[in-house]
């Protein structure tokens, strides 16, 4: 049976909808709500505050702690700095995705590991003959994302010992909210200007009370998952057992994907030392993937015209889909859209889809299938470049 986060005793008398679901043995809001859309543009035009402390945090420390890091991930640990976070996947054997997170470098030697799924298992059995020390943090310390445009000027006025105003784009530093210390690392899941609050579990209401209490001018919203689907989609950014599978839960070979057939061939450094599932993608990289997930605009003006056909106006649900629908070219399936969302702020209907790797060229027309009044019907679509949105504030200093 789920529990409730460090913040359940903030959250709950929030949630109006009591609409909740289960994350990771947690209870997790859906929408506050009963429709999430103040709370999506919570986080495209103020300030939203999302609870993230179900994800699986770990510490790991030691002499060799980089030399572990290094063997798991794809990335060269090397090339990170102190201060430094780094996104991430980690391969099996045969260079298949078990999982993907953040890295942050705390120190030297002192790192903290986020993941969707459990990790423990897999990091201990690969620090075999190093001298390391791994930490199961997830129930210790308590996530708060802080997401939005003024999100920045929020933790400025709020955070001290800290230079808020000059923290770049995946960089992480300490601070002080409320008199509790707190690490704030600039990262996020929105794909807008965003921070990630780490606080230990026990001073979590502090935290939440003072950032409530100092946003009230800034707007600030909590929001919940339905809201961050469409917001992350918007993003371009991939979600496990949606748009890729875990290779230790896949069924089949096609539910397995490589860092290369999702996209993120830039995050794999074939030239580091030696990396599980390194052999796999060198050889991956020569003859290229077999398919990869790509961006979808589809074509609203053909959605219009059958839901006129049978005298109804065009209805897409706000929540975005995150059931598989088929993608075809010139009557043949090609793949699959895996996450599919109407865009507030783009004005468009978007997805994510596993494709044919020679489908992915942006401009490439295909078709996806939607439903209308029980009959199927397939709508053109183009594929794009992900992401979707992606606002010049989110890399940019906060002002």
């Amino acid at each position: 049976m789920p529990i409730g986060t460090p913040f359940h005793q903030r959250t709950l008398p929030l949630c109006e909808s009591m609409n909740y679901r289960e994350w990771s043995g947690y209870y997790t809001v859906s929408a506050y709500e009963t429709h999430h859309e103040h709370e999506y543009n919570a986080i495209r035009n103020a300030t939203a505050l999302i609870d993230i402390s179900p994800l699986f945090k770990y510490r790991v420390t030691g002499k060799d702690a980089t030399r572990l890091v290094d063997r798991v991930i794809t990335r060269d640990i090397n090339k990170v700095a102190v201060g430094q976070v780094i996104y991430t996947p980690w391969c099996d054997e045969q260079g298949q995705v078990i999982d993907d997170g953040t890295v942050s470098r705390l120190d030297h030697d002192v790192y903290r590991w986020t993941a969707a799924d459990p990790s423990l298992r897999w990091f201990t059995q690969n620090a075999m003959g190093l001298e390391v020390n791994i930490e199961d943090i997830s129930e210790t310390v308590a996530a708060l994302a802080v997401q939005g445009p003024t999100s920045g000027r929020l933790l400025k006025s709020l955070a001290e010992d800290a230079n808020i105003e000059n923290l770049k784009y995946f960089r992480v530093t300490k601070a002080t909210i409320a008199k509790v210390p707190v690490e704030i690392s600039r990262t996020g899941y929105t794909g807008d200007l965003g921070y990630e609050v780490w606080v230990e579990a026990d001073q979590a209401l502090r935290v939440w009370d003072a950032l409530v209490e100092a946003g009230r001018i800034f707007d600030i919203k909590p929001a919940g998952m339905l809201a961050l689907d469409v917001a992350r989609i918007e993003a371009g950014l991939l979600l496990i057992e949606v748009d890729f599978n875990s290779s230790k839960k896949a069924l089949v070979a096609a539910q397995k994907y490589s860092p290369f057939e999702l996209g993120l061939g830039r995050l794999v450094h074939l030239d580091k030392n030696r990396f599980i599932g390194q052999q796999a993608l060198i050889a991956e990289k020569k003859r290229g993937p077999a398919k990869m997930i790509a961006g979808l605009e589809i074509d609203w003006v053909e959605v219009e015209r059958y839901y006129e056909a049978v005298g109804l106006p065009p209805a897409v649900s706000p929540i975005a889909s995150r059931v598989a629908v088929p993608v075809y070219q010139n009557g043949t399936q090609v793949g699959k859209a895996t996450s599919t969302t109407w865009s507030p702020v783009l004005k468009k209907m978007i997805a994510l889809a596993t494709l044919k790797s020679e489908l992915t060229k942006p401009g490439t027309r295909v078709e996806i299938e939607i439903t209308v009044e029980a009959v199927r019907h397939r709508v053109a679509a183009t594929v794009v470049k992900t992401p979707f949105y992606n606002p010049k504030q989110k890399t940019a200093t906060p002002v």
